[in-house]
């Protein structure tokens, strides 16, 4: 054995894994349930505050659209300051949104704290994969990175559950108040059990590759989510304009890295087949998350007329249950590698999608449990092993760059799948209503909502077709130092 590899094994003993995890698990769980908690307040915070629909949109778009924004530089962010830094700074940004949040008197101000939010996370989900990969060894990382998948699917599963109780009894501004105590422990356990993990290397600030980058991935999230809230579609000259800036920032964000001999994010990520194999299949599951999520509360409030608490409960197994296959996933990734896991988890989101294309009216709730609990433990068997795969292959050094790539992608493919989805529902809703002899009737309504929501599956279908097809040329990656 090398020197150095003597010194990073005798460091890595020395690093408590147990109280850094928990610090972690604890900051994101919190700032997780936070962020899908209001979803479930939209229609309180619109009558509240006199919004539309449009309007209050912007709480989840201005926090994908910062989130987009911020998590590209967080490789670089990764290699400028210390893990300690990170941590605190994420926890002080995400309390200050949350004690905002709490006291916001119009729309403005509750906009802004989500902004400070969403700082707050962009600052830490790079974070956890960083520090994850480099304070546990290749075999053990499918474990950690389930135990993350845990806390990352739990927190939104429980959500909108809790948040139904939560408005109903108290009111939309106790989401913040309870979830405010909480970050302040996870900060004061974080700042007593957190260590310094990353290797500092100070590269050089290209405040050129900061502006494009912002430009391109903003421009792109900002034209999708806008797309998606139906003011114009498709065709309005901001969505045209907005995609197009970004596109166009991306490509010149691009040149530029490659020719860096220090960028800002190391593109050369993507000459590691089984990690560029891995964004395409994690940008896909992240799509049919995203459009599941926003697609089946509508459904079950809309066409089933139940209500949000109840909406809430229905959704909560499939959540439940796939929190708690992460871990079981992990441990099974790092026994059988990816290709067993991932090639049947796509084959259940095809099926699922399918059948979720099917639903009407008249479906019971609790085929839509099974379908919904399915879909997701589909999900589990693609996220995490896909993910941990692909980082696994990238040499020590581009830790950094993979999280950041890697995370920000995840941005992206929310923001798009979101918009496809509402975009295609939309249409099909429209299209169900003209052909209407009765276009006011509440039953109609219902029933073209429903066949907007079909339509919008059949994406995620193909979709997880694709993935499925990719999913085939997978491998167990050999670990690179």
């Amino acid at each position: 054995m090398s020197t150095n590899n003597q010194a990073t094994t005798l460091e890595k003993k020395q690093i408590k894994t147990g109280p850094i995890m928990i610090a972690l698990m604890m900051s994101g769980f919190i700032g997780l349930f936070s962020e899908t908690a209001l979803n479930m307040a939209f229609t309180n915070i619109m009558t509240e505050f006199g919004i539309e629909p449009s309007a209050v949109q912007w709480l989840t778009t201005g926090y994908l659209l910062v989130l987009g924004i911020l998590v590209p530089v967080s490789g670089l962010l990764l290699q400028w300051f210390t893990t300690r830094q990170l941590f605190i700074a994420s926890l002080v940004f995400s309390i200050l949104g949350t004690l905002v949040a709490a006291f916001s008197f119009n729309f403005e101000l509750l906009l802004s704290a989500r902004v400070i939010q969403a700082i707050g996370t962009g600052l830490l989900l790079p974070l956890m994969t960083n520090v994850i990969l480099v304070i546990f060894p290749p075999h053990k990382r499918g474990s950690a990175m389930g135990t993350m998948g845990l806390v990352i699917m739990f927190a939104p599963a429980l959500g909108p559950t809790i948040s139904g109780l939560i408005v109903d009894s108290l009111g939309w501004q106790w989401i913040f108040w309870i979830c405010l105590p909480l970050l302040i422990f996870a900060l004061g356990f974080g700042i007593v059990f957190m260590q310094n993990v990353s290797t500092i290397t100070k590269p050089k600030i290209d405040i050129l590759s900061i502006i494009l980058s912002t430009i391109g991935f903003g421009g792109i999230v900002y034209g999708f989510s806008s797309a998606g809230e139906g003011t114009g579609g498709w065709t309005h000259s901001t969505v045209i304009i907005s995609i197009t800036v970004g596109v166009v920032g991306l490509i010149l964000f691009s040149l530029r890295q490659m020719k860096m001999e220090q960028p800002m994010i190391n593109l050369r990520v993507f000459k590691y087949p089984l990690f560029s194999l891995a964004v395409v299949m994690v940008f896909v599951a992240m799509m049919i998350i995203l459009a599941s999520s926003i697609l089946l509360p509508m459904y079950l409030k809309g066409g089933l007329a139940l209500t949000a608490f109840a909406a809430g409960l229905v959704l909560l197994p499939g959540g439940i249950v796939n929190g708690i296959m992460s871990p079981i996933c992990g441990k099974l990734f790092d026994k059988y590698g990816p290709k067993w896991l991932v090639i049947p988890g796509f084959i259940l989101t095809t099926i699922m999608s399918f059948f979720l294309s099917r639903i009407t009216t008249s479906t019971e709730a609790i085929i839509i449990i099974l379908f919904h609990t399915v879909l997701f433990i589909g999900i589990a068997l693609i996220m995490m092993p896909a993910q941990t795969n692909g980082l696994n292959q990238l040499p020590r050094k581009y830790y950094p760059d993979g999280s950041a790539v890697m995370n920000t992608l995840n941005q992206i493919a929310g923001a798009i799948g979101t918009a496809i989805a509402i975009s295609i529902m939309s249409s099909g809703q429209q299209n169900y209503i003209a052909d209407a002899t009765d276009p006011a009737n509440p039953l109609v309504l219902a029933e073209s909502l429903v066949a907007g929501i079909q339509n919008a599956f059949l994406f995620a279908f193909v979709a997880s077709v694709i993935g499925l097809i990719i999913a085939f040329f997978i491998k167990r990656a050999d670990v690179l130092e």
